[in-house]
This record gives C-alpha cells, structure tokens and sequence, in this order.
C-alpha cells in the first residue's frame, strides 16, 4: 500500500491540521514514482481529493462574562459510515487568540467519506486558567457535498457551570441546514516566468467562467501571507487543489491577478494549467 500526503502537519502551515487521513493510491503512481516520472507526485492531488471530504467549521463562543476558553478546543464529527476521530481545533483562519468572548472562529477539517453527517461531539481539556467555555453554536460547510449544518448548543462547557461537562453531542437543527449545487475540486497549476524580478509576494486570485455566463468566486491560491511569500518565486511552479462552484465541463476563461500591496507584488506569469475532477470522481 503507498500512502502518499506531500501536505503539512503543522498549525501555522497548509490547513492548521496536525493529524491526517491517508488513503492508499493506484499502483500505477508508484511504478512511476520509482521511475523518477515526475508526472506522478503532479497528478496526485486530484486523485486524493476526490477520496476525501474538506469540512469548514465555524464555532461561535457566547458574548457572556467569562464565555471565552484558553482550554484545548477539539471536534469528532460522526457520519452514517464511519467518524473522523478527534479533531483538534488548533488554528482559526480568523483569529489568532481563538475562543474569545462573542467571536467566530474557523478550522478547516478533512476526512474520508463519513458519509451523511448526523452529530458531533465538541469538547475541551479543562486546561489553562480560563478554562470554562459557553458555547453558542456551530456551523458545519460541506462545500463537496453542497450542505451546510448548524448545530445550537447554547451551553456551558465547563466543571463548574450547568451540568459540569466539558463535552457535549450536539445535533444538527434541521430548519437550519441550507442545500446547494456541490462545489468540486480544480487542480490549478501556476507558472512564474524567468525573468528578472518575476517573482510575487502578493495575493493572487483566479476566477474560472464556463459556458451560459457560469463563473466561480473569487478565490485566493494562498491561505496565509507566509504562503504568499513562499510562492510564485521566479522560475516556480506552484500547484493548489481549490474547491470551487462547478462551471461545466468547458473553461471558456479565466481572471487572475493580485491585490497588489507590499515590496515584491509585480508578478511575470508565465502560464496556468487546470484539471477539474468530474462529478462522477473521474
């Protein structure tokens, strides 16, 4: 079995998780690896992806005196096939002291197919010196599946507040989930030119339209700023699996560009490649 992951495990990199699931690939793709066929680590990432579900979770914490934890915060989402474990909630995409008093927070979780998300199970370590928590609620975004689920909890997660636990089970409010066209994943490849000074520190966008006036958001390559200064080096070649709004089986064109800002944010590109993953997971 060849488990490949080539993703870090690390809070401040990539999605803040530091646990993964690998799922075993095609034989073929270590055949090619073995005979240095630098094709095969290039064309994996699709592969993967289509093994697997990305999951955006936003918590909110209670605007109540001492709502906010310092506690280790962690997450198991369970589905109709299988759960993904403890999931530890270590780095918000909004802010850099999490858990605070009236504020949203949001994590990226990844897992195979858990199959139709019934409950989760949200709790903390009790550590730190605040470490009592009133949660409000939590949001759960499937962009792959189209479903978004909310899960009330408006309770205390703390010894010494309502029933003392310091984990709860909570289901989702079925009013409250929203359907829609799932998104799928594009493997965009990006070239920077070699030429002098073709490199960018600046935060590159892309929107991709299909035929009948169908297009994508707006979506940012890089997840941070350290991102953006590790990529689209002179001479690079950067790839990202982004998951977007499917815009048919035609890409008529594409928009991309940069918000500009900084030391280095003129940018010589060369070229850019797209893959899409079919609905079907070819």
């Amino acid at each position: 079995y060849y488990f490949p992951c080539q993703r870090w495990l690390a809070v401040e990199e990539d999605d803040g998780q530091i646990v993964r699931e690998l799922v075993p690939v095609d034989e073929a793709f270590v055949k090619k690896d073995t005979e240095n066929d630098g094709q095969s680590l290039a064309t994996l990432g699709l592969e993967q992806k289509a093994k697997s579900t990305t999951y955006i979770v936003k918590v909110k914490t209670g605007d109540k005196k001492n709502a906010g934890t310092d506690a280790n915060v962690f997450i198991t989402l369970y589905g109709s096939k299988d759960d993904t474990g403890i999931v530890s909630l270590k780095a918000s995409k909004i802010n850099k002291n999490k858990f605070e008093r009236g504020k949203v927070d949001m994590f990226t979780v990844e897992s195979v197919d858990i199959g139709d998300l019934k409950k989760i199970m949200i709790g903390h370590d009790n550590k730190g010196n605040s470490n009592g928590w009133f949660l409000e609620w939590v949001e759960i975004d499937a962009p792959s599946l189209g479903q978004c689920l909310k899960f009330p909890c408006g309770r205390w997660l703390d010894k010494s507040e309502d029933d003392g636990a310091i984990e709860r089970i909570i289901f989702p409010a079925e009013l409250q989930t929203t359907e829609y066209t799932p998104f799928v994943p594009y493997e965009i490849t990006v070239y920077t030119s070699d030429v002098f000074g073709a490199g960018t520190d600046a935060d590159v966008f892309i929107v991709l339209y299909g035929s009948d006036g169908i297009s994508t958001q707006q979506k940012s390559l890089c997840l941070n700023k350290r991102e953006q200064r590790m990529f689209f080096e002179r001479n690079s070649v950067n790839q990202f699996i982004v998951e977007l709004e499917d815009v048919g089986d035609i890409i008529e064109k594409i928009r991309i560009g940069h918000k500009g800002g900084g030391l280095n944010s003129g940018w010589h590109l060369d070229r850019v490649t797209i893959r899409r993953l079919l609905p079907n997971g070819k």
